[in-house]
């Protein structure tokens, strides 16, 4: 059983998270909130997205096949200077495009709320560090231990960015 949630939502959150964690919410995300959020972030330098009052940037990796520059909207959590990330294409079977791609090349670049466009290193947390940050991005949404649950035999990974060398740092949000 999951321990009680410390994080105290707003009354306008509890509705859409309670959306967002359904099925057809978890494709409105996908498919329709996704794409808008790829051009709003960039606009607005990660100032504003569709999911209001929840931090989401724009992770941007090469494409493992194209190599092509691909842009991503994630939700994320800072923890310092490095940002959080996981990857749950809503409790999907198989990992998301991004994640793949950042394992085949893990330089990537995120803009954030409060975190200009800056270069980092992409790492899967793994052991205590990953238990640590799987909880504190249950904090923040409560909706990935459901999605790891539709994910079935499928370990959510849970991707941390460190700041590139020589990559200006920022304070997290």
């Amino acid at each position: 059983m999951r321990a009680e949630r410390r994080r105290q939502l707003r009354w306008w959150e509890k509705p859409l998270e309670g959306f967002v964690k359904s099925k057809p919410g978890t494709w409105f995300a996908l498919n329709v909130a996704n794409p808008v959020d790829r051009r709003l972030i960039k606009w607005t330098n990660g100032r504003l997205s569709t999911f209001a009052g929840q931090p989401v940037g724009l992770l941007e990796t090469i494409g493992r096949k194209s190599g092509e520059a691909r842009s991503t909207p994630l939700l994320y959590l800072g923890d310092g200077d490095r940002v959080v990330l996981v990857a749950s294409k809503g409790g999907a079977a198989k990992h998301p495009a991004w994640y793949l791609n950042l394992q085949a090349n893990p330089e990537v670049h995120f803009t954030g709320r409060g975190r200009p466009r800056n270069a980092y290193r992409a790492r899967t947390a793994e052991g205590e560090e990953r238990q640590r940050l799987w909880a504190e991005a249950n904090e923040l949404y409560s909706g990935y231990e459901g999605y790891q649950g539709r994910a079935g035999d499928r370990r959510i990974p849970v991707v941390v960015l460190e700041p590139a060398e020589g990559a200006p740092t920022s304070s997290s949000p």
